[in-house]
């Protein structure tokens, strides 16, 4: 009998997710969903509103350019226009996944935000700026090669606290039982290890703004972190 070739890795795609936190230190929520069983990936898991890149992300040239902290002062322009495509990714699925808009209001009769469709449309009729400057990048994560759905995820943390929040927290369905939760009381929640992981270098961030991005992956089944 002639063996099968061993299955070559499914390609990660790009996706952003973001990590948002109210509140003080002392009293800090998350917000997170469960994502519905029905998924093929991650069903039943605890979350942060994200996902992947889509061709509209790439195609808004110049809507939005990353700071420049990201990656210090060496970063070509393929990277450039990558974070900000992944900032755009992000608000626009937080909009999607929870119906909230995120940004500062803007003392403009007609604010400035261009293209005039979809969730940027949504934050024009708000007179909001998306809050895309206070997107921190804190960490990418890349979903195991044995995964028949793979993702390159860059994750951002959003801490509201001098922020406009905009809409009303519903979504599309996608994420369940979707709500603020204090940070000491996520243990009893099934979420994945990759996702506490984020949260852990979120707070590691918030504490610390010089903290780096890092990078988590699975080797032998087990989380890392680089």
């Amino acid at each position: 009998m002639i063996p099968f070739p061993p299955k070559a890795a499914v390609r990660p795609r790009p996706a952003a997710g973001v990590v948002l936190l109210r509140g003080g230190k002392e009293s800090s929520e998350v917000l997170l969903g469960r994502r519905s069983a029905r998924l093929r990936f991650m069903p039943g898991y605890y979350v942060f509103p994200g996902g992947g890149l889509e061709p509209t992300d790439h195609r808004l040239s110049g809507f939005v350019e990353p700071p420049p902290e990201d990656f210090g002062s060496k970063i070509d322009d393929g990277t450039r226009e990558l974070m900000a495509a992944l900032r755009r990714a992000a608000l626009r699925e937080v909009w999607e996944e929870t119906g909230l808009l995120i940004g500062r209001i803007s003392q403009e009769a007609r604010p400035r935000v261009e293209p005039q469709e979809g969730v940027w449309q949504e934050y024009r009729k708000f007179r909001l700026q998306p809050a895309f400057s206070s997107l921190q990048y804190i960490a990418r994560a890349i979903t195991p090669a044995t995964s028949p759905i793979r993702f390159h995820s860059r994750f951002f943390l959003c801490q509201l606290d001098d922020l406009t929040l905009a809409g009303k927290l519903l979504g599309d369905g996608e994420l369940e039982d979707l709500r603020w939760r204090r940070l000491d009381a996520l243990e009893h929640l099934p979420m994945a290890d990759v996702t506490r992981a984020v949260l852990a270098q979120a707070l590691r961030r918030q504490r610390d703004p010089h903290c780096a991005p890092c990078l988590f992956f699975y080797r032998r089944g087990a989380l890392r972190r680089a």
